[in-house]
This record gives structure tokens, C-alpha cells and sequence, in this order.
């Protein structure tokens, strides 16, 4: 099954969904486009649109894995409804690329002892997110059970799956999900277009970490990247955003050296302090890096 999604349709599924925040405070999101599913390559499967960010699965030969969840539960059973048009096989496997409330808050939709890998970190961010909402709380039979701490393999039918973990960067647990024979990586919120890299400082990312994951990413043998908030992706688009993220940083250093003020870093960049869409404002990756360069040790 391949749905073609227009150009038009893929920018509105991208601009439609805000900046993740905490699980338990996630950010205003407009309205989300209708839930697509883009076959693209083998069995892996790419899911856009719907409440929350793009997530996607793999058919093995016994049973279906699925890459994250979407932020509702309405959406994740939208989800579950279009893998069960695909497949009659059951989903025993998750794998979550972070803990970010558009990835996981629709956990609920799923059913219960599934195997769950994810990072400890991705862990800890979402027991302590789910305990203290009471909503939420149900979620907490959802945690990682499997945990990744820097490479894990298994199979899945014929398919090799490779968790990937590269060290602190949108966050501190962010988890790539890398299949080898299809030359495709499920990349979380590593990857997005048209708009600064987002980092949760509160939830350990960092932008020099950032470059390190996204150099990561390079060197695999993948030529088709998914992630989060953006159409498929290939190196080059890659490439263009470690240029520009380590042109920023060699920027702020300059005018650090120089004795720069942080506004006038700020104003050097042309950034100001007007909220974004929904009325948050997250801060620009201008204003993180000068923060990771100036504090304290």
C-alpha cells in the first residue's frame, strides 16, 4: 500500500505540528492533517499527519514493530486501524526514539506486554512525566522494558533492526531506529526542515551532541532518513543542516571572543522575541548554543 502525498500536503503535515515539549506539557498544535501511511521500501512503512508527529512500522514475518506512537490515542488506533489493512499480524514490539509527548502520549491505543525499547534516559523522562499527571498515569505501563545503551540488534522476519544511540542531542535518550537491508533509519526529532533544530536543555540535549548524532547518521549505509516533522529525507539534507548548525556555533564562538553581549549575539542573528505559532516560544538554537558555551562546568 503507497498513498502519494501532494508537495502542498507534505508542507501543511510539517508546519502543522509545533515544537514538542515535556510529555506532560505538550506544546499548542494547529490543526493536524488527515493520518497517511507511504510505503518505503520492503516492509517499512512511514506514518504522517494525524495528532502528534510522523512515526512509522516494520511487517516482519510474525509480527509488526512500530516506531513510536502518536500524541493521542484516537491517533495511535487510526494507526493500528491502517497496519491491520497491511498486515494481520500482531504489533508485539515498540520502539521509542524519545520521550517527547507527540511520540508517546498515545501509548494507551497499544495493547498491554509489549516489548518496549527506548534509552534510560527516554525512560526516566517519561515515569517522571506520566507520575505527576494524573491523566497520564495509566502510560506508566508503557515504559521502556528493554533498555538501549549504545547498540542493540534483533531481528524481525528476515529484516536486521539496529537501535542506535549516539549520546545527548534533541535530548538526552534520543534512539535511532536503523534497518540495515532497506537503507532506512527512523531518526525522532534529530531531523527538521525549514526551521532550527529544537533542543530540550531541560531534557539534556545539546547541540554539539546534535552534530555528533547527525554525523552519526551520515555514516550509515542508509540512504532514506524519517523523521518526526519532515517528509523522507536523504544524506545531502543531512549534510546541509550539520553546515549550518556548526556555522552558528563557530558564529557565536566569534562573538563570544569578542566580547558580545548575549542580545547582541541575538540581534547580530536577527532574532527576536516574538512567539511562534500557538504562542510559544522555544528558544532558537542561537540562543542554546550561547548557553551551552557559557555556563558553568
Amino acid at each position: 500500500m503507497k498513498l502519494i502525498i501532494s508537495l502542498a500536503g507534505l508542507i501543511l503535515a510539517v508546519t502543522a505540528i509545533a515544537p514538542a515539549g515535556p510529555p506532560s506539557s505538550p506544546a499548542p498544535q494547529l490543526q493536524p492533517q488527515p493520518l497517511t501511511i507511504q510505503k518505503i521500501r520492503g516492509n517499512v512503512y512511514f506514518a504522517m499527519g494525524g495528532a502528534g508527529a510522523n512515526c512509522g512500522f516494520v511487517v516482519g514475518d510474525k509480527d509488526v514493530l512500530v516506531i513510536d506512537s502518536k500524541m493521542t490515542a484516537d491517533s495511535s488506533r487510526q494507526m493500528l486501524a491502517e497496519i491491520g489493512k497491511i498486515t494481520p499480524l500482531p504489533v508485539r514490539t515498540l520502539a521509542l526514539t524519545h520521550s517527547d509527548a507527540d511520540h508517546v502520549n498515545g501509548l494507551g491505543a497499544f495493547p498491554a506486554g509489549l516489548k518496549i525499547y527506548g534509552h534510560a534516559r527516554t525512560k526516566k523522562d517519561m515515569e517522571e512525566a506520566f507520575g505527576k499527571d494524573a491523566a497520564l498515569k495509566p502510560l506508566l505501563a508503557y515504559l521502556p522494558n528493554e533498555i538501549v545503551a549504545d547498540t542493540l540488534e534483533f531481528k524481525l522476519g528476515a529484516d536486521t533492526v539496529r537501535l542506535l544511540y549516539f549520546g545527548p542531542a534533541h535530548t538526552s535518550g534520543d534512539m535511532v531506529v536503523y534497518l540495515p537491508a532497506e537503507k532506512t533509519a527512523f531518526v525522532g526529532d534529530l531531523l527538521f526542515v525549514g526551521r532550527d533544530p529544537l533542543i530540550h536543555r531541560q531534557k539534556g540535549g545539546n547541540s554539539f551532541g546534535l552534530v555528533k548524532n547527525l554525523k552519526g547518521l551520515l555514516a550509515l549505509d542508509a540512504d532514506t532518513y524519517l523523521s518526526g516533522h519532515a517528509a523522507p529525507l536523504k544524506k545531502a539534507d543531512i549534510e546541509t543542516l550539520v553546515k549550518s548548525i556548526e556555522e552558528k556555533q563557530a558564529k557565536v564562538q566569534t562573538l563570544l571572543k569578542e566580547g558580545k553581549s548575549f542580545d547582541e549575539i541575538k540581534k547580530a542573528f536577527g532574532i527576536t522575541d516574538q512567539p511562534g505559532p500557538g504562542g510559544m516560544r522555544w528558544p532558537s538554537l542561537v540562543e542554546v548554543i550561547f548557553q551551552e558555551l557559557t555556563e558553568k562546568k
